[in-house]
């Protein structure tokens, strides 16, 4: 038999997905065959073990009716004239088929508008679809898009998935309340007594995850991670959700689970690599990206140059982007020269964006603050031996490079070649968070901050 491949025949039907028959039709084109040119049957009476020419009649399921109805999509055919035509058009049967998808989207976004990250999709893509990982984790900062990255890949090839279930962490539910509703999610309600330990709810998910193609997405996992300690670390009473990665992981089976996360969970540098788990450092949208998302608001006056300063200055992050275009075009009448001549004599920043630092610098530890404040006052970038020099108090080496590795794990900082640095607008966070703390010290007549620190450093270079 042809390839041999042999099909059972039986009362099971097939039929392609939207997403399917635009394959069909292109890999119909590129055979370059009419439509009732019968070589399609030949060739999948071949593929079905009953050839034509020798017999003088075709494979059960093999007719022009059943091809065109193939080709349609409007009803389904049989299992086996159905995988037999994919083969006959060189496709993959399992990609392109129709299949009963369950979903269930919980809070993720609207990503019906979505600019750039073409790259990053391609590359999830890969990860998700094509090397079938079981662990993938989108970091960044807030606002970068990590959240709308995960749900426009979900949307975009939700077709390659049986189940797919998104939770957002944002509450630090509890793993096992994360857990039961999986459970009960992938069994369609049928599991009800389920295992009260950890362990035995972890092993009953991984039966599901194996027995279909799942795609499970927990956004905002920093919820659950410690703050005021170096990052990755996981909150009293949270430890289950590193068991709940690791298993996930470390057993095999057909699924995959993307997490998003400002922070990088402790424990997963030591999973990359080997086994199939990647991490994808999520940066800012390039300048074209970024004037897509001003266009939204509005039109805007600027020339190439200062489009390419302003996303910069903060740093081509889309929350960031989309805040400060509502205001250029409400405050400066969608002229980007004017507000940027504004940035030049005043330090400001709009209440949403300190919102959005707000979250993050109040989870740094204090040797992690400290490290923030010298690279603002810097401002130029800095290696870590001019970095130690600014401390006063004498800071072992090794405690410092410990304390960069998690602001760089928070997505807070920069780094080029052996030198570190900011984004200028989370410097000027920064600098104002100095300013604030400095002058409530004088309030209360302490001068710790204000003796600690070289303040004629931070009258250096303006990036704007």
């Amino acid at each position: 038999m042809p390839q041999n491949l042999t099909f059972a025949i039986a009362m099971s039907t097939l039929k392609a997905s939207q997403h399917g028959l635009a394959r069909i039709k292109q890999k119909r084109k590129e055979k370059g065959w009419t439509i009732d040119d019968p070589r399609w049957l030949e060739e999948a009476s071949k593929i079905l073990g009953t050839d034509w020419q020798e017999e003088g009649f075709f494979a059960e399921g093999i007719s022009q009716g059943t091809w065109k109805r193939f080709l349609a999509g409007k009803l389904p055919i049989n299992t086996g004239a159905f995988k037999a035509y994919c083969l006959v058009l060189q496709l993959n049967w399992n990609e392109i088929v129709e299949r009963n998808i369950h979903q269930d989207w919980g809070e993720a976004p609207d990503v019906s508008i979505f600019y750039g990250r073409t790259q990053e999709v391609h590359l999830l893509e890969q990860w998700t679809i094509h090397e079938n990982c079981r662990l993938v984790v989108i970091l960044g900062m807030g606002g970068i898009g990590k959240t709308a990255l995960a749900a426009k890949l979900g949307q975009q090839f939700q077709h390659e998935f049986e189940y797919i279930i998104w939770r957002s962490l944002r509450n630090a539910p509890v793993v096992e309340e994360i857990l039961t509703e999986m459970i009960q999610f992938l069994s369609e309600q049928q599991e009800i007594d389920l295992p009260r330990n950890l362990d035995g709810k972890v092993l009953r998910l991984i039966y599901y995850l194996r027995l279909h193609r799942c795609l499970l997405v927990l956004d905002n996992a920093e919820a659950v991670l410690k703050s005021g300690d170096r990052t990755g670390n996981y909150r009293e009473g949270y430890s289950g959700y590193g068991q709940l990665l690791r298993c996930i992981a470390e057993t095999s089976h057909k699924s995959c689970l993307i997490l998003t996360s400002r922070e990088k969970p402790k424990g997963l540098a030591k999973l990359e690599g080997e086994i199939p788990v990647r991490c994808l450092q999520l940066t800012g949208l390039p300048t074209d990206a970024g004037r897509a998302i001003f266009f939204t608001k509005g039109s805007f006056i600027g020339s190439q140059d200062e489009w390419q300063v302003l996303i910069y200055h903060y740093g081509g992050n889309p929350l960031a982007l989309k805040i400060v275009a509502a205001a250029i075009r409400d405050f400066f009448d969608s002229n980007i020269s004017e507000f940027l001549r504004f940035l030049k004599k005043v330090t400001f920043i709009f209440d949403d964006i300190c919102d959005l630092l707000d979250k993050q610098f109040y989870r740094l530890s204090k040797l992690e603050q400290e490290i923030m404040y010298w690279l603002a006052i810097n401002r130029e970038p800095i290696n870590l031996m001019k970095l130690q020099d600014d401390f006063i108090a004498n800071v072992p080496h090794c405690e410092i490079i410990q304390a960069i590795v998690s602001l760089q794990r928070r997505s807070l900082i920069e780094k080029n070649a052996a030198e570190f640095t900011q984004q200028p607008v989370v410097m000027e966070y920064i600098i104002a968070k100095l300013v604030e703390r400095i002058c409530q010290e004088i309030t209360d007549e302490k001068m710790e901050l204000f003796q600690s620190h070289a303040w004629i450093k931070a009258t250096a270079k303006n990036y704007i």
